[in-house]
Parts: C-alpha cells; structure tokens; sequence
C-alpha cells in the first residue's frame, strides 16, 4: 500500500497543484492564513493510510485567529468549542449515553485512532469562509476520496452537509459505507444532525467488519 507522502508527492507534482502551491504561497505572505502553514496536510499525519478506519468530511477550516488545526471540525484545546463542535459533542453523549473523550474540542485521538478528519479545502483566509474555494484544494481532496475508494476495503464516511454529501458519487459503495447527515452547524443541525446517531452506527459497523470500535 502506498503512502500518504507517496500519494501526495504525486499530486503536487501534478499541473493544478503547482498553481494552487502558487497562489496559497502568495497569499500566505500577503494576508493571515488558516491553518499554519505546517499544519495543512496534518489530518495525513496523523492518520497514516494503513491504520485508516473512518473518513470524516469537513468543508474549509475555521476562518478565526488560532482555531484551525488540519483536521475537519477539531480545534485547539485551550480555546472555546465552535458551535459545530458543540453539536457533535452533543449527539455523542445523546447517541452513545456518554461524554465524548474529546470535549475540549481537540479531535487529535480521533485521527489517532484511524478517523481521517479532512477537508475538502485545505486552507483558508482569516474571516474569509470558502476564500479559497476553486482554487484547487477540492481536486486534491477529491483525488484522495477516490484513492480511498479505489484502494482501501471497508472505510466509513461520514459525509455531513450536501457539500459533504456530494463526494458520494466518488465512493465505490459496494467496498466502503456512507453515512449522510445535515452538517453540524447550528444553521442546519437541527434538521437531522442532532439524531443521526453516526457515531453508534460507525461502531456497530466496525465490530461487525471484525474492527476496533472508536472511542468518541
């Protein structure tokens, strides 16, 4: 199996990302940009491909000052939960009778336990949501879904939003399971978030493929 280095040295060295490299270089010079520069691909670091059970699909990283972190939905511990944050929090403790082992809103074990938390876009302008839309990232990111899909057995999504849910089409569902839900936000969890009970779900699923449930 490859790598994520391997996967993703080809990608840059691809047309699209050299223009995309470009552009984000620039900007991070000329304006704040979210995250860190080190900490783009660090939902790759922390979830090698090999250890790979779960795919959680962001859309763009938080867009204020010391929130975002490069993985989807996970911030700092030491700053206030998002609101996002706080409605998954809430439907795990309402899905599995218990708090998540993540309340401070760092989703470090997650990733460290085989969740891919990923973005669809990989970077941001501060206070700017979706600034770097079309830019590139979401080739990047859609070349890494169907790598999963084509290469993997067995991985969960978990897709939350219709931007998420839209990736479906890139998911071979004969050799992976999708879970769609609306997107945590406070904007729309209400519609179905908030009872999607994924978390359980993604568990039951894991133990019958003979895997180690997560500890949300």
């Amino acid at each position: 199996m490859q790598s994520w280095k391997e996967i993703i040295e080809h990608q840059k060295s691809q047309e699209y990302f050299q223009k995309l490299k470009n552009t984000i270089e620039h900007q991070y010079q000329a304006t704040p940009i979210y995250p860190p520069r080190e900490k783009i691909f660090a939902a790759f670091d922390k979830t090698p491909l090999e250890t790979l059970k779960v795919v959680i699909l962001g859309q763009d990283p938080y867009h204020a000052e010391g929130q975002a972190q490069g993985l989807a939905f996970s911030t700092p511990a030491n700053i206030p939960n998002p609101p996002s944050m706080v409605n998954i929090l809430k439907e795990i403790e309402s899905d599995l009778g218990a708090v998540s082992m993540c309340q401070d809103g760092d989703l470090t074990p997650w990733a460290n336990q085989g969740v891919l938390l990923l973005n669809t876009i990989l970077t941001v302008k501060a206070h700017q949501p979706k600034s770097h839309r079309n830019i590139g990232w979401e080739i990047f990111t859609d070349n890494i879904i169907t790598h999963i899909s084509n290469h993997c057995e067995n991985s969960i999504f978990l897709l939350w939003g219709s931007n998420a849910i839209a990736k479906s089409q890139l998911i071979d569902k004969h050799r992976h399971s999708i879970l769609t839900a609306p997107h945590p936000s406070p904007l729309s969890a209400y519609r179905g978030f908030l009872g999607c009970r994924h978390f359980g779900q993604t568990n039951a699923l894991l133990k019958r493929l003979g895997k180690t449930p997560i500890v949300w």
